[in-house]
């Protein structure tokens, strides 16, 4: 059974994440979907590229999250998630994916 892309998990995650929090009004909920995508994306980095592109893909993917809001401020919240989103796994498919 092929894999899902790590891209496709982080994107999914930030953009989850923020979906979950968002319609449900339980910002845990969401942050819970944004820490198991994250942590099933870091698995998949481990693997197809090693731990030193896992850590720095990992702080990319948590710098997204945070650098999300302020960017929200500025662009609004769906734009900025979806954004970040989108600079996440394109950096994910360049160390990680591009081979698979």
């Amino acid at each position: 059974m092929a894999k899902v892309p790590s891209a496709a998990i982080a994107a999914g995650g930030l953009v989850g994440g923020y979906g979950v929090a968002r319609w449900t009004k339980k910002r845990p909920l969401g942050g819970a979907v944004l820490a198991v995508a994250g942590a099933a994306a870091a698995r998949q980095w481990r693997e197809r590229a090693g731990g030193k592109a896992a850590a720095a893909l990992s702080a990319a993917y948590v710098a997204a999250f945070a650098g999300s809001h302020p960017l929200a401020k500025k662009v609004g919240a769906w734009p900025a998630v979806f954004g970040v989103a989108g600079a996440v796994a394109l950096a994910s498919w360049a160390v990680a994916d591009r081979d698979t």
